[in-house]
């Protein structure tokens, strides 16, 4: 088994452990839209619905979404970005998660011009290049506990040497990822590691430059920590709301483990160890067409 097909069977499985908790589990503490990633808020009035939607509107004006033939969102959870490219009329928009629940949701919608894919970055060979590529929230499943330093830089990079390569010239990354800040490895949480997000590591802003270098220009970076405290926060909220709900769904045991994970990371943000890093990334144009991955339909 290739190095490639050991990450993409371990990603699979790990996601699989937590989103495949089922559709209606999350429903009932997610906004409308099922998005499952930091929000954007910006006034003290913001409902989670409001800026959650601020946050999808974030991503799609950071790749001209309304100029865009097409678009791909790696790791698209349950198709929030992929609906809206598919109402703002985007001709071909693709989606790839490692969920099949989450895919069978996406293709129940229906949503005109949607593909959505149960396949890893690591194994998806597109046949035209794209106008803006969007990956929320799945930067942190790439890299694993047991990746050295410049493994994970390696991991990152070929991640970006691909969607540099899978871009048209003046197209657009726009990434958004948990990251490692006043925290190393060693000091996470054994309960997160383990029973949350198994085989999953956090990149560090140093990692991803790093990796980014002479791939990519870093056009524009924010860390919304408070907005991922105040998200885990609302959605904490919500399932306390609905726990009785939430246990007939998937067990006592179930929930008491997602209300604290929720605690934990909004602990985490609040204090600074982890932060919420948004980064609209650009392509060097030099040696653009050197690489062949982008293969002829």
């Amino acid at each position: 088994m290739s190095v490639h097909t050991e990450r993409s069977v371990a990603a699979a499985a790990a996601i699989r452990h937590h989103y495949d908790a089922g559709n209606d589990f999350y429903r009932l503490w997610l906004d409308e839209s099922l998005t499952y990633s930091c929000a954007l808020r910006e006034n003290p009035g913001d409902t989670l619905e409001s800026a959650q939607e601020r946050k999808l509107r974030f991503h799609l004006d950071a790749i001209g979404a309304e100029r865009a033939a097409a678009v791909l969102d790696v790791g698209c959870g349950w198709g929030a970005i992929l609906e809206r490219l598919s109402r703002a009329g985007v001709a071909r928009s693709v989606g790839l998660t490692l969920s099949p629940e989450q895919a069978e949701f996406v293709r129940s919608r229906a949503y005109p011009g949607v593909e959505v894919r149960t396949e890893n970055w690591l194994h998806y060979e597109p046949g035209t290049r794209f106008d803006g590529i969007i990956s929320i929230g799945a930067f942190e499943h790439f890299a694993t506990p047991d990746d050295a330093p410049e493994q994970k830089i390696r991991v990152y990079r070929d991640f970006f040497t691909r969607c540099r390569d899978w871009l048209q010239p003046d197209g657009t990354l726009s990434l958004q990822t948990i990251a490692y800040a006043n925290m190393s490895r060693e000091q996470a949480s054994a309960f997160m590691q383990q029973e949350i997000f198994p085989d999953a590591d956090l990149p560090t802003l140093a990692e991803i430059t790093a990796a980014a270098e002479g791939l990519f220009e870093v056009r524009s970076i924010s860390n919304g920590r408070l907005d991922y405290a105040w998200t885990c926060e609302q959605w904490a909220r919500r399932l306390r709301a609905n726990r009785a709900e939430a246990t007939e769904l998937v067990g006592s045991e179930v929930v008491a483990r997602y209300e604290r994970y929720l605690k934990l990371s909004a602990l985490g943000f609040r204090m600074g160890k982890i932060g919420l890093l948004r980064l609209v990334l650009q392509p060097y144009r030099s040696g653009f067409f050197t690489d062949h991955r982008v293969r002829p339909t």
